[in-house]
């Protein structure tokens, strides 16, 4: 059985702290270390354990990004991978800096208790370990014929309207279906889209920033804005 996850809560605004900190003893999942605005005690609490993963799971951490004495993307930076963290900001623009590190959401204020606990879903399933299963090929028809491709092979996905083109090995091959259902059959733990036009396998992505991934064949493809977050999600999380 999972132990309820330590969390802490940082914002500058006592109402709002409270109202998360009533939110967060109403999930048993979680077990409320500390709420306030007081940041040098809670990095105290946490630099207590020299464990920051308590045996288990990595911290949670829900934060304002504006505060006086430190702003939320500081306290990120200063803390890294080995916590997860969930923001709570008045201010949608700074979303995309965020999602440079391990952010699991993205609340708006005010929050709503069904708002914060989609929130804490999300990080339970991100955090539970899920049984993989992978396909070895994926089958398509162009040409006239049916074809097979092993999906190792797959260089990357580009789709024009009602119809994609499967790039492979320096060759290519037409096929009438939509980037929407070709995402729902190819397996999740090894393709992401990353535009409206374009899947590219995880393994075959170098590098990426807030506009464009770097292909290991050197190509660069442009990020949507819309496949932005679970691409930053992703990439920080190996």
């Amino acid at each position: 059985m999972m132990k309820p996850i330590p969390c802490i809560i940082l914002d500058d605004e006592p109402m709002a702290y409270k109202l998360l900190a009533d939110y967060a003893e109403k999930r048993p999942e979680l077990n409320l270390v500390y709420a306030g605005d007081d940041i040098t005690h809670a990095l105290s609490l946490l630099k207590q354990n020299p464990d920051p993963h308590h045996g288990q799971a990595h911290p949670l951490i829900i934060l304002d990004i504006q505060m006086p004495a430190m702003n939320g993307l500081d306290i990120m930076k200063l803390l890294g991978k080995d916590y997860d963290f969930i923001i709570s900001s008045a201010y949608a623009e700074f979303a995309l800096q965020s999602y440079a590190f391990t952010v699991i959401d993205y609340l708006l204020k005010p929050i709503s208790q069904q708002r914060f606990n989609q929130a804490i879903d999300k990080h339970l399933a991100w955090k539970t370990p899920k049984t993989i299963q992978t396909k070895a090929y994926i089958q398509f028809r162009a040409d006239r014929k049916d074809h097979r491709i092993e999906l190792s092979k797959i260089d990357y996905i580009e789709g024009l309207k009602d119809y994609l083109i499967i790039h492979f090995e320096g060759q290519k091959l037409m096929t009438l279906e939509t980037m929407k259902e070709m995402m729902n059959r190819l397996p999740a733990e090894e393709f992401i889209r990353i535009h409206r036009s374009i899947i590219l396998p995880k393994k075959k992505i170098k590098a990426i920033d807030a506009h464009q991934v770097q292909h290991h064949n050197g190509d660069f493809f442009p990020v949507g804005e819309t496949f932005k977050e679970e691409l930053f999600r992703w990439f920080k999380s190996l």
